[in-house]
C-alpha cells in the first residue's frame, strides 16, 4: 500500500516503535579514539533527546523523539561497556589496535588498523578485531602466513 494511504497517526506509532539498536555480544574494546567517539555519539544522542522533548508543546515529532531514544538507549550501553585497551609494547605482533600491513596471494597489499566495532571503517582503513580477518591475524608476528577466507595472507608489518 502507498504512503499516501496511510493515516498520519499510523506512520507516527509505526516510527515511536522504532527496533533497539542491536548490540554486539563481543566485549566491547575501544581505543582511546573510539572511546572518544562513543561519548561524541552518547553527547549528540543527548543533544537530540532534548531538541525532540523541547519541540513538545503542540505536536511532538515522534519520530525524532523515538530515533533519539533508541540512539540513546544504544550509546548509553556502549558507554558503559567501553573497555580501552591499548597494545603491549611488542612491536611485531599483531594486537588491538595497531597497524598491519599484509601481503594477498594475487599481489594485493593492505594495510588497516584493528579497531573496535563501533569505530570499524573498513573503506577508512579500519577494521573490527572480531572481523574474520583481524582474527586470523590477532597475535601473529611479521613474517607469518595465515589463511583467511580460502586464501594465504601473508603479515609484512606491524605498526
Amino acid at each position: 500500500m502507498s504512503v499516501a494511504f496511510t493515516r498520519e497517526e499510523d506512520y507516527e506509532s509505526q516510527a515511536a516503535d522504532l527496533p533497539d539498536r542491536p548490540v554486539s555480544p563481543h566485549p566491547n574494546l575501544v581505543t582511546a579514539s573510539g572511546l572518544a567517539a562513543i561519548e561524541q555519539e552518547l553527547a549528540q544522542a543527548r543533544a537530540a533527546y532534548g531538541a525532540a522533548q523541547q519541540q513538545g508543546g503542540v505536536s511532538v515529532d515522534r519520530t525524532a523523539m523515538a530515533r533519539a531514544t533508541r540512539d540513546l538507549r544504544y550509546w548509553s550501553v556502549r558507554r558503559g561497556t567501553a573497555q580501552l585497551t591499548e597494545p603491549a609494547p611488542e612491536a611485531d605482533k599483531v594486537q588491538f589496535g595497531r597497524t598491519v600491513e599484509i601481503a594477498r596471494a594475487d599481489g594485493r597489499r593492505q594495510t588497516f588498523r584493528i579497531v573496535g566495532e563501533d569505530e570499524a571503517q573498513p573503506g577508512q582503513g579500519s577494521i573490527s578485531y572480531v572481523s574474520p580477518i583481524a582474527r586470523a591475524l590477532l597475535g601473529k608476528t611479521v613474517g607469518e602466513v595465515v589463511l583467511v577466507n580460502g586464501g594465504e595472507v601473508e603479515l609484512l608489518g606491524v605498526g
